[in-house]
């Protein structure tokens, strides 16, 4: 079964961090396009970071040079590494990768 299951979330004060996982059930070697995406209550599914099928990272406005996408080949995860976190960052975060359904995402709060 190909699936996607994302951990990591959790509530944290604003100008902390968390570290978002993405465990795949395949591998991952292959792969070069992946995102995360979060979605806000009220609010559409929006992408977050994504990186394109030749390398290009791709952060949104809002999250650039707080945020930062990594991988491990190894363990066919992917990560999103959280600084300085803000309450309009609070959402549930989803990763995603070619192929894969979306999975549950994790709930990621941040109080003022």
């Amino acid at each position: 079964q190909v699936q996607l299951v994302e951990s990591g979330g959790g509530l944290v004060q604003a100008g902390g961090s968390l570290r978002l996982s993405c465990a795949a059930s395949r591998s991952i070697f292959n792969i070069n396009a992946m995102g995360w995406y979060r979605q806000a209550p009220g609010k559409q599914r929006e992408p977050v970071v994504f990186v394109t099928t030749n390398n290009s990272t791709h952060y949104a406005p809002s999250v650039k040079g707080r945020f930062t996408i990594s991988r491990d080949d190894a363990k066919n995860m992917v990560f999103l590494q959280m600084n300085s976190l803000k309450p309009e960052d609070t959402a549930v975060y989803y990763c995603q990768l070619p192929g894969y359904n979306w999975g549950q995402g994790t709930q990621v709060t941040v109080s003022s």
